[in-house]
């Protein structure tokens, strides 16, 4: 055991306490003052973005789905998003690294293009996230009640989903400290149960041979569909898998050394999650009794039924409180994230109600954008009285999503092209940047059409056309929504300016990475 003298403690408390005024100095040259209590490390920041990529809740929302419509070859649209996906965190990662603010999209934006884009940015944003709270909540509601064996009727399962909400948003309320408690519980019996589980079914469980992976299962046939469209639709499911790292930046105001440790916690919790959940995807899909069960939406639940085929019936229980807890830890960080955006947003007075939902409670923690985050996010779950319109909601929730990162990585290459950004933080790409950039551009862009375009092989067989359009419908709305708020107030005109932020440290010499 190595023991510290006097000396090393002083020389760790002298270094802990320079960070600590580093950060408020970099805070305060960006044009805010410190209020929200910074303590995580990088770890701590990496779990907020692991829970709310979270791959048992990112497999539970495509897999089912995925398997549908693409039979065994669905899994290859996995790689696919993420590799799209890391495109997408080599931008954020630059623009983390200079600008290291919660809001992420809507702060970058206010310095990179006209303030009616940035304020849209933040806008759309924050509703994405906002009812993709929503979503969990109602999805994680039946599981508390398979923990004891009953079924919800619809009234049940929104009043339990309220619940939830509520309770996370008490603990939200407590402060950032045991946020990262309960999260980091959350996600440690998650990873290793998934890791544990994933690796067991693939290399003692497994029922079928690796030509499964590309076979179609006659899927596409059946749906009337070709192959190409039908992984098409695979990969317009997958997105929705791979796309909470921006956490990660929800919390820089809270991370300690931000400029450096963001962009490598964004890139941590991607990459981990993003590799359990193919991993688990494969085993889940090659030691599945009946993958036909699946495509024939005869088994609604083939993740459960490949667990407990596998491990027996004692396995039911323990995996349903690993998937109750992952979905938990996900609500959880994913309602911070919320809040920290909606008060990044008040604090310069471009959001409804502002001076109410900027407010910071005695535990430095946004209560004023929690109790709006929270509000807004309950008042969709009455939604879920219909079946047909929280599967809108679903699909809603996942392409506003890729809209702002669309939104953001045009915004940064126009930037880039223009001259009037050059990536000036810890983080940076060097020449590779340009090339990155253009390829996220097109990356978010096509998912944003991908996701968008009405398929009615992705809705519920006799689902209204309103489900089938969803996706494009509910963008619309929101946006509508956003210009017309944005018209009639000018957010916009009540922006900082940018031009006031002053150089600081090492943003003037960023490090190729």
């Amino acid at each position: 055991m190595v023991e510290h003298t006097p000396t090393d403690a002083t020389n760790a408390t002298d270094a802990a306490d320079a960070t600590g005024t580093a950060d408020s100095d970099r805070l305060a040259a960006l044009g805010y003052r410190q209020e929200l209590r910074r303590s995580l490390n990088v770890l701590g920041n990496i779990s907020m973005g692991f829970a709310v990529v979270s791959p048992v809740v990112g497999l539970y929302a495509a897999v089912q789905v995925g398997m549908s419509v693409a039979g065994g070859a669905w899994v290859w649209a996995l790689p696919l998003c993420l590799l799209g996906q890391c495109l997408v965190v080599a931008v954020y990662a630059e623009l983390a690294s200079q600008w290291p603010l919660a809001g992420g999209a809507y702060q970058w934006s206010r310095r990179l293009s006209r303030p009616a884009v940035a304020w849209l940015s933040g806008w759309m944003w924050q509703f994405a996230v906002m009812f993709g709270n929503t979503t969990v909540a109602y999805l994680a509601s039946p599981w508390l009640f398979a923990l004891f064996g009953a079924v919800p009727t619809p009234a049940e399962q929104v009043l339990v989903s309220v619940g939830f909400m509520l309770g996370c948003a008490l603990v939200n309320a407590y402060g950032i400290n045991l946020l990262r408690r309960v999260v980091s519980l959350g996600i440690a019996a998650e990873a290793v149960a998934s890791v544990l589980v994933g690796l067991t079914l693939l290399l003692v469980f497994r029922q079928h041979g690796f030509a499964l992976l590309t076979d179609f299962l006659d899927a596409p046939k059946g749906l009337g569909v070709s192959d190409t469209g039908a992984l098409l639709a695979a990969v317009a499911v997958a997105g929705w898998a791979f796309i909470g790292f921006d956490a990660c930046v929800s919390t820089a105001e809270e991370t300690k050394d931000a400029a450096r440790q963001v962009p490598r916690a964004m890139w941590w919790s991607l990459l981990s999650v993003g590799l359990v959940v193919v991993l688990n995807a494969v085993s889940v899909e090659l030691a599945h009794p009946d993958p036909t069960d699946v495509v024939a939406l005869k088994d609604l639940d083939p993740v459960t039924t490949a667990v407990t085929h596998a491990f027996g019936g004692w396995a039911d229980k323990p995996f349903v409180l690993v998937v109750l807890i992952s979905f938990t830890a996900c609500l959880m960080a994913s309602q911070g994230g919320a809040a920290r955006g909606l008060y990044s947003l008040a604090r310069d007075d471009v959001f409804p109600f502002s001076r109410q939902v900027r407010k910071v409670n005695r535990h430095r923690a946004p209560i004023g954008g929690l109790v709006a985050a929270t509000v807004i996010s309950s008042a969709a779950l009455p939604l879920g009285l219909s079946t047909s319109a929280i599967g809108s909601l679903i699909t809603f929730g996942s392409a506003a999503t890729f809209v702002p990162f669309f939104l953001l990585t045009v915004v940064a290459l126009t930037a880039r092209l223009r001259g009037t950004w050059k990536p000036a933080g810890a983080v940076g790409y060097g020449r590779l940047g340009t090339p990155l950039n253009v390829l996220a551009v097109l990356w978010t862009g096509f998912e944003v059409v991908n996701i968008c375009w009405p398929r009615a092989i992705l809705a519920p067989a006799g689902a209204p056309w309103y489900q089938i359009w969803a996706a494009p419908l509910g963008v619309g709305t929101v946006t509508l929504a956003g210009l017309g708020y944005l018209l009639a107030r000018r957010p916009d005109r009540r922006m900082p300016d940018p031009g006031q932020d002053r150089p600081h440290g090492d943003e003037l010499a960023p490090a190729v990475v």
